[in-house]
């Protein structure tokens, strides 16, 4: 399964939650409240254009996180890519 190609090339473990279990979804449960301040519960999100889209999503990725010390997720992203990107560099 591509599952386990990921977590052997990134050293992450993955796992799986069981059905209709909200409580091991946190992140998950956590970033559809926040999606719900943009569109609430029921909205129609075809009205919305893919730059609404955007726009929210690059919103949503600003913002700093306590699970990441305080650190947005772009922040993270991008600190991981250039330690994997130096990574690469001294051992090719």
């Amino acid at each position: 399964m591509l599952h386990e190609q990921i977590s052997a090339a990134t050293g992450f473990d993955i796992f799986f939650c069981d059905p209709h279990s909200p409580w091991q979804r946190g992140l998950n449960e956590n970033t559809n409240g926040l999606l719900r301040q943009y569109f609430p519960k029921s909205t129609d999100l075809s009205v919305h254009t893919a730059y609404d889209l955007r726009r929210v999503a690059t919103e949503l990725n600003r913002r700093p996180r306590a699970s990441l010390k305080d650190r947005t997720p772009a922040e993270v992203m991008r600190e991981f890519l250039n330690n994997a990107n130096s990574l690469f560099a001294t051992t090719g």
